[in-house]
């Protein structure tokens, strides 16, 4: 009879231990959430155009890409939940700031305040990081993902609950993510203990990536491919997620409320493809069909989206849209054309919905699909390192997304840059036929 080694590592996930800093993840993302949906409509309502409205959207994710790093670097060096509070002290500054805002400026700031603080999410994976082992660290950063899913779905119905309660009021829903931000500090202050420990030989986080090594990487053959694959679908869907309001706006007439509902549709269809059905299609038919199928369903959902007629839905009332995009603290005129009253009917919005579902389909594989099929071509001991190169190629496309995506709404017109999108999609496909082989 064997006895077990005492100093094997548990297999199971001691939750009593990842609550809390699940708990905080969850509650700070419902501030970002909640705010998603609205910024480039909130940017309109200042007389931003679709250039200054990607402008915008860049701005988090580059600052974004600048600080974290840095924060990541310190929470090394200080420990976990000091640098972690201080990130949450900046969100809620950036919140508070864009509560008040009274002028496009303002709304800069704000973003770059929340951006260069944001290194919310890289350490709570460090903390999960201290607090598992190599049998329980994947389920410990799965738990991320899945409450990463929840205040996606969360965020939006709270922002449409306060527009309708506050009669669409955009300060308000600034002022409730600020609410959520200081909640989430708060939980980090009295009840997240600190979790890193050198003497213990905690794992540190992965650095950020080098352009070195984002250059090496695209040398390989295999490899090479998978990230190029990984920066298109993020350019294109993240473009999708940032210009969705807008276009919406600009051809259906839909005000915040409206997209608001569409964002919490697709976000409850994305969680139910990862929660439930992605790990079966993997087992079933590999992680090579999951790309394939991602990109050719993207590509469907955004050439079906650039196509969408520009037939106002049923409620619209242009008068109501003004008012709101205006607001109580501008009398700015917009840049961005609004339909006119008549024709309308209920195809434009049917339309959006049906391209919405390939759209969102793509948009949940092909990030984990990519991912997975990276670590099985690279080395077991590079793995970290990889995977560091992807997430680097991930946020460089969402810096450079609504810069993009913003230019060409504004030169070309409201579906030119989905239209973009699934083309340049489409022929990745063709590409990723030939070079990525069963």
């Amino acid at each position: 009879m064997t006895t077990r080694d005492a100093s094997a590592p548990e297999e199971k996930l001691d939750f009593k231990k990842v609550l809390p800093v699940l708990v905080i993840i969850l509650v700070d993302l419902l501030g970002l959430s909640i705010i998603i949906p609205l910024m480039p409509l909130y940017a309109a309502r200042f007389g931003a155009d679709a250039f200054m409205i990607g402008l915008l959207g860049a701005a988090y994710p580059f600052m974004q890409f600048i600080g974290a790093p840095v924060l990541g670097r310190l929470s090394d060096r200080f420990g976990r939940r000091p640098i972690l509070l201080i990130s949450q002290m900046g969100t809620l500054a950036g919140f508070i700031l864009l509560g008040f805002a009274n002028a496009l400026w303002l709304l800069f700031v704000s973003r770059i305040i929340d951006g260069l603080s944001g290194a919310n999410i890289s350490t709570a994976q460090a903390v999960i990081t201290d607090v598992t082992n190599e049998k329980t660290r994947t389920q410990g950063l799965g738990l991320i993902g899945a409450a990463f899913g929840m205040g996606f779905i969360l965020g939006p119905v709270i922002a449409f609950a306060v527009l309708l309660a506050s009669g669409d009021n955009y300060q308000a829903v600034a002022f409730t993510a600020a609410f959520f931000s200081l909640t989430s500090l708060l939980l980090t202050f009295f009840w997240l203990p600190e979790t890193y420990n050198p003497e213990k030989g905690t794992v540190r986080t992965r650095g950020p990536f080098t352009f070195t090594a984002m250059r090496q990487a695209l040398g390989r053959p295999v490899i090479g491919v998978l990230l190029i694959l990984m920066f298109a679908q993020q350019l294109a869907f993240g473009g999708y997620e940032q210009m969705f309001s807008l276009f919406a706006l600009n051809r259906l007439g839909m005000g915040a409320r409206d997209t608001s509902g569409l964002f919490v549709l697709a976000g409850l269809f994305i969680v139910v493809v990862q929660a439930g059905l992605i790990g079966r299609w993997s087992k079933k038919f590999g992680d090579r069909w999951l790309v394939m199928m991602g990109l050719a369903t993207l590509a469907v959902g955004l050439l079906l989206t650039a196509t969408t007629p520009q037939i106002p839905v049923p409620w619209y009332d242009r008068a109501r849209i003004e008012a709101e995009m205006q607001g109580k603290t501008s009398r700015q005129a917009i840049n961005v054309s609004l339909p006119a009253e008549e024709g309308k009917g209920w195809p434009g919005i049917v339309w959006i919905l049906i391209a919405s579902f390939p759209a969102a389909l793509g948009g949940a594989v092909l990030q984990p699909a990519i991912n997975s099929l990276i670590t099985k071509s690279a080395d077991k001991g590079e793995v970290g390192g990889i995977l560091g190169v992807s997430a680097g190629f991930y946020s460089a496309a969402n810096a450079i997304t609504p810069l993009f995506f913003g230019s060409l709404f504004q030169w070309f017109g409201a579906p030119v840059p989905f239209l973009a999108g699934g083309l340049l999609l489409g022929i990745l496909w063709l590409v990723a036929l030939r070079v990525m082989k069963p």
